[in-house]
């Protein structure tokens, strides 16, 4: 796969880039060097000092020990690590689903750690998109009706909201399908569907917890090439959770997590060819 990767040293002063596949690197030495594909770099997530303690009898557990990043809008971010490391308890600390033990959480410049339940809920129908690795679709439903169903919550009529889930459903290229109950479709055609509900809501932000870890290779690089694509149009962040750090690599940033603290932050830039594909 063509990319350039940037890789930043703990002081992140120092960018080393390379192109897979080449073996050929130069090192920059820059004062806060910044090896970003985004042209301009407005902050959507904000993270300081962030803490999750468990207490397990005596002992406290850190799930996470005190993580500080910045993601920006329009780009695509995977947090990957092995199990345990705290990835799915940090995405679970940005979408709002779990309160931090402390720290701070800015997003579209709210603090959601100060926000009570009842808010955190109408902020994520308001600025929040899924995708979940078991689809969530509902096998009574056809595709349209499942992608318009989050909105039907908001109020929206049903031919205005029936709109929307045709125009994103195209979108992810089931034009054909749109009239197709979620249990005759594929794995690939239904994660495709569980995309198109997250983008109907028009959310800043979209979160997706190893969303194509129930597909075959092909379908893999088929839903991560578009999920890529599609955020680049819209201008939107996706935050992806995985293990696998070659399904990472599609992602414009890479924020590895061991023992619950961010190590090391990897930036690609992906061939303009490529994003046409």
């Amino acid at each position: 796969m063509g990319v350039v990767r940037y890789s930043h040293d703990e002081t992140g002063s120092t960018a080393v880039r390379y192109r897979e596949g080449t073996g050929l690197s130069e090192r920059k030495e820059e004062q806060g060097a910044v090896c970003s594909p985004l042209k301009e770099r407005v902050p959507i997530i904000q993270v300081k000092n962030l803490y999750k303690i468990y207490k397990v009898g005596e002992t406290k557990v850190y799930a996470l020990g005190g993580v500080d990043f910045t993601m920006y809008r329009g780009e695509f971010c995977a947090i990957v690590g092995p199990s345990g490391s705290g990835k799915s308890t940090l995405l679970n600390m940005l979408a709002g689903l779990e309160k931090p033990s402390r720290g701070e959480i800015v997003i579209d410049k709210i603090h959601i750690e100060k926000m009570k339940e009842n808010e955190l809920v109408a902020f994520r129908r308001a600025r929040v998109g899924f995708i979940f690795q078991s689809y969530n679709l509902l096998k009574t439903l056809n595709a349209v009706e499942n992608v318009a169903l989050p909105l039907s919550f908001r109020g929206m009529p049903r031919r205005k909201r029936n709109e929307i889930a045709r125009k994103y459903l195209k979108l992810v290229g089931l034009e054909k399908q749109m009239n197709h109950m979620a249990n005759a479709m594929s794995g690939g055609q239904q994660q495709r569907v569980g995309i198109a509900r997250a983008l109907a809501v028009n959310p800043r932000i979209i979160f997706a917890d190893e969303p194509t870890g129930n597909l075959d290779s092909k379908t893999t690089m088929e839903i991560l090439k578009l999920m890529r694509r599609i955020v680049r149009e819209q201008n939107q962040t996706l935050v992806m959770v995985t293990h696998d750090n070659h399904l990472a690599s599609y992602a414009d940033r890479q924020f590895h997590i061991v023992d619950g603290k961010i190590f090391k932050i990897e930036e690609c830039r992906h061939d303009e060819e490529e994003e046409i594909k």
